[in-house]
């Protein structure tokens, strides 16, 4: 499953957070992946792409971090994944 992670720093800690992912590294438990991620212009917060096999090892993930950001966890699908679930769905119709 992918999900949508945006993850809002905490004022004053951004610092802090790249100076322990340049020492830890992102802290992933197993079966959680990173994919891609992007940070805003102000460096004020970053929107994530993950993929999990299950929530509740991206909530493990996330007590690393959440001292220094909070999280929003977004279940999504591709583009790819939506159009297929639509046209399966209007042929039941």
């Amino acid at each position: 499953m992918l999900y949508l992670i945006i993850e809002t720093y905490h004022n004053g800690k951004v610092k802090t957070l790249y100076q322990r992912f340049a020492e830890k590294g992102r802290m992933m438990p197993e079966g959680v992946n990173y994919i891609n991620s992007w940070i805003d212009e102000s460096i004020e917060v970053c929107y994530q792409i993950m993929e999990s096999d299950s929530l509740e090892k991206l909530q493990e993930w996330v007590g690393h971090w959440n001292d220094l950001a909070d999280f929003q966890i977004i279940p999504v699908l591709t583009s790819a994944e939506a159009k297929e679930r639509i046209l399966k769905e209007e042929g039941r119709k």
